[in-house]
Formats: C-alpha cells, sequence, structure tokens
C-alpha cells in the first residue's frame, strides 16, 4: 500500500506536471530504460494432444536495446549491442540523445529506474556537462516508465510463437 502511495504521488507532484510542460512545448521527457532480449523460445499459446518438441537455441545469447521512448514523438533512441549495458554505454546513450534533440533547443529531463550504472559519478557528469536532468523514478515502479510498454510490445510482436535460427535474424527482427 505504501508503494502505490509513493507511486501515486510521484505520478501527480512530479511527472504530470512535467509532461504538462511537455505539452506545452517548455521540455523534453524522454523515458529510459534497458531491455535484455535473450534468444530462445518464446511460446505464445499451445495446446495439443501430441507432444511437440520446438528448437530453440543453446546457450545464452543476448541482445540488450538501452532506450529513450519519446511519448510525444513515439520514437525511441536507442544503442544496441550483444555483450553489456554499463556506465559507458549509458554514456553513449546520452551523447546519442543530447545530438538527437539539440535542435529543438528544449530543456531534456530523463525519467530513469534507480538501476547502478545509471546512478554513478560518471553518468551524473555526462548529464550535467550536456544539460540534461535526470529524474529517478522511485523504487519498484516500471508502471510509471513509458518504454516499459514498448519492450512488451516487441516481445510480443517478435519473439513470442516465433523461432530463429541465426542471432543475426533474431537481432534484425527486434531492430
Amino acid at each position: 500500500e505504501g508503494q502505490r502511495q509513493t507511486q501515486q504521488e510521484f505520478h501527480d507532484q512530479k511527472l504530470q506536471p512535467l509532461l504538462e510542460e511537455v505539452r506545452q512545448n517548455k521540455r523534453t521527457v524522454l523515458f529510459v530504460d534497458a531491455a535484455h532480449f535473450v534468444m530462445g523460445a518464446f511460446l505464445g499459446t499451445l495446446w495439443c494432444f501430441v507432444r511437440q518438441l520446438l528448437p530453440s537455441s543453446s546457450g545464452r545469447k543476448r541482445y540488450n536495446v538501452l532506450g529513450a521512448y519519446d511519448p510525444i514523438r513515439h520514437e525511441a533512441v536507442t544503442l544496441t549491442n550483444d555483450t553489456i549495458v554499463n556506465q559507458e554505454t549509458f554514456c553513449a546513450l546520452l551523447d546519442k540523445i543530447a545530438s538527437v534533440y539539440a535542435a529543438s533547443g528544449l530543456p531534456i529531463m530523463l525519467a530513469l529506474d534507480n538501476a547502478r550504472y545509471q546512478k554513478c559519478q560518471s553518468v551524473f557528469d555526462k548529464a550535467e556537462a550536456l544539460g540534461i536532468e535526470l529524474l529517478y523514478l522511485p523504487a519498484y515502479s516500471p508502471n510509471l516508465n513509458l518504454i516499459e510498454r514498448l519492450w512488451r510490445f516487441v516481445k510480443k510482436q517478435v519473439l513470442y510463437s516465433t523461432h530463429y535460427d541465426k542471432f543475426a535474424a533474431f537481432k534484425e527482427s527486434i531492430d
């Protein structure tokens, strides 16, 4: 109950006023998060009398997508890799966001979760140097981060009930 109240207060007192500024064309707010897509079998619905074996990749091949979703433009700025997401990749995303939105001249704010690689001194320094404000969402509140809906959409449209023989096809489909 306390967590729900904290989220509601954050939504009403911080997030909604910021989004009103976005509607008035006074600022840009982007929702940031990483998704780690693992190549494998993702079942949708399967019911049958005869047992079915589905091919799946061996090992653990991951495709990381670090993204910032713009709910007004309905666009995402992304960085991808198949290694790791850390503070260096996050700083690279900050550079990319700054270059994509430089022409707007509007202040940029990122709404993001509390992942450790996003809450470190190098990220704070880079964001400050680029003039990007960071707004950390309350703990355990993916419902407030709009990019989570994008990740769910990608999984549903691209991964569920689909088998990929090659990692390159898997990555291409996500992209």
